[in-house]
């Protein structure tokens, strides 16, 4: 399986991050990979993790900024 270049440089959407990462946990859990392939599978599985965490984190305190706005407009 060859890997696109864009894929590994820049930063997927959450979704697409997401499944990725179900398709390679699926991949390791069939035995579909080989030894030589697993490492860099991890290290692909931890980078996605990595995305995704910081999506959610970055999405929840944008969520928390808005409510926190909406309950202190900045006009009153």
């Amino acid at each position: 399986m060859l890997l696109n270049l864009t894929t590994l440089t820049e930063s997927p959407k959450y979704s697409e991050a997401f499944e990725e990462l179900q398709r390679i946990v699926a991949e390791i859990e069939s035995g579909e990979i080989s030894v030589d392939e697993l490492s860099e599978k991890v290290k692909r599985a931890t980078e996605l993790i990595r995305t995704c965490k910081l999506k959610l984190t970055t999405t929840e305190e944008d969520v928390n900024k808005i409510l926190k706005d909406l309950e202190n407009p900045s006009g009153d």
